[in-house]
C-alpha cells in the first residue's frame, strides 16, 4: 500500500500545482484591477488550468506505456503553454505554479523510469 502511495507523488504535485495556477487565474480575472479583468486571455489560462487538472488525475490512473508517453506530451505542452500565458498576462504565480507542474511531470517520469526497468541480479 505505501508503493502506491508514493508511486503518484508526480501526479499529485501537478494536480495541486494545476490547481494552484487556477486560482490565481481566477484571482485576476474576477478581481478588479489586476490588469486582465475578464480578459480573454484570463480566461484561457482557467480552462488550461482546468485540462491540466483533468490530465493530471487521468495521470494518476493510467497504465498503459502508449497512454503515459501520450498524456505526458499533452500535459507538457499545456505547461509551457500556459506558463507562457500566465507570463505574458503579468501573473507570475502562474508562471511559478507551472513550474511546480513541471516538477511534478519529471518526478512522475522518474517513477515509471525506475518501475519499468528490469532487475540484474
Amino acid at each position: 500500500m505505501p508503493q502506491s502511495r508514493s508511486s503518484n507523488v508526480g501526479a499529485m504535485l501537478l494536480l495541486i500545482a494545476s490547481l494552484a495556477g487556477l486560482g490565481v487565474a481566477l484571482y485576476a480575472y474576477f478581481t478588479p484591477l489586476t490588469g486582465v479583468t475578464g480578459s480573454i486571455g484570463a480566461l484561457v489560462v482557467i480552462l488550461a488550468c482546468i485540462a491540466l487538472a483533468v490530465m493530471a488525475l487521468m495521470l494518476a490512473t493510467a497504465n498503459g506505456r502508449g497512454a503515459l508517453i501520450a498524456l505526458r506530451t499533452l500535459i507538457l505542452l499545456g505547461l509551457v503553454g500556459t506558463c507562457f500565458a500566465g507570463l505574458l498576462l503579468h501573473q507570475w504565480w502562474i508562471g511559478v505554479a507551472m513550474v511546480v507542474g513541471l516538477v511534478g511531470l519529471i518526478l512522475d517520469m522518474v517513477r515509471h523510469a525506475s518501475t519499468n526497468r528490469p532487475a540484474y541480479s
